[in-house]
């Protein structure tokens, strides 16, 4: 095993004052699902910061993020610093992996929000929260849970240790629970306060590709 610690260092960005969210989350689960070609919600989020030409956002931090799993198998989220280090986040969604591959080839916009209960005199940090309420464009879809990397997932991080975006089937099938497929992608990394980050899924292909955002709230 080859993979890299992740760092420990955490960038923030002055341009995500918390009211946004506040005002974002409220009004979450109201919002119509838009197609990419009505509702940018990268620039609509980003008024007043600005991005390099393959939309790299200003003051925000790039990862690596793959989402995999076996097709009949609750998909797994993983973010890295880059393809070559160990998982800073792994977490598991309630929702089938090829159920979630479908949603997002054929809406073209995916808007994953997980939100935990904020305590008081907590000091966890956000991505250290164990379990989160997930929705899915607005619709719930149950839980996600954080938890370590198991000697399967290290094996698909390995594997993948060459690879900084693309998506495709590992030599890994289930008889039961199918084929092992991965999408993976660079994503911005906007820590908006200790209460508040946004992983956003950058394309290479420009604005053609799919969108996917990742929120995390504590309130």
């Amino acid at each position: 095993m080859t993979l890299l610690q992740p760092t420990s260092h955490h960038r923030r960005s002055s341009h995500r004052p918390t009211r946004l969210y506040r005002a974002f989350r409220s009004a979450f689960r109201s919002l119509p699902i838009l197609t990419p070609a009505t509702c940018r919600l990268h620039g609509s989020l980003h008024r007043g910061t600005s991005a390099s030409p393959d939309g790299h956002i200003h003051g925000a931090t790039r990862t690596t993020g793959t989402l995999f799993g076996h097709r009949k198998a609750r998909i797994s989220l993983s973010f890295q610093d880059n393809p070559r280090s160990l998982p800073l986040l792994l977490l598991d969604l309630s929702i089938p992996t090829a159920k979630f591959m479908q949603e997002l080839g054929s809406s073209g916009l995916l808007r994953v929000a997980l939100e935990c209960e904020k305590k008081t005199a907590d000091k966890t940090k956000l991505l250290d929260e164990p379990a989160w309420t997930a929705f899915v464009n607005g619709r719930s879809i149950g839980y996600a849970t954080r938890r370590d990397p198991t000697e399967n997932d290290l094996m698909v991080m390995q594997l993948l240790q060459a690879v900084s975006m693309g998506a495709g089937v590992l030599p890994n099938e289930d008889p039961v629970e199918g084929e092992l497929t991965y999408m993976r992608a660079h994503f911005d990394r906007v820590v908006g306060s200790r209460d508040s980050e946004t992983f956003y899924m950058l394309n290479p292909d420009g604005n053609s590709g799919p969108e996917l955002t990742v929120f995390f709230v504590r309130i």
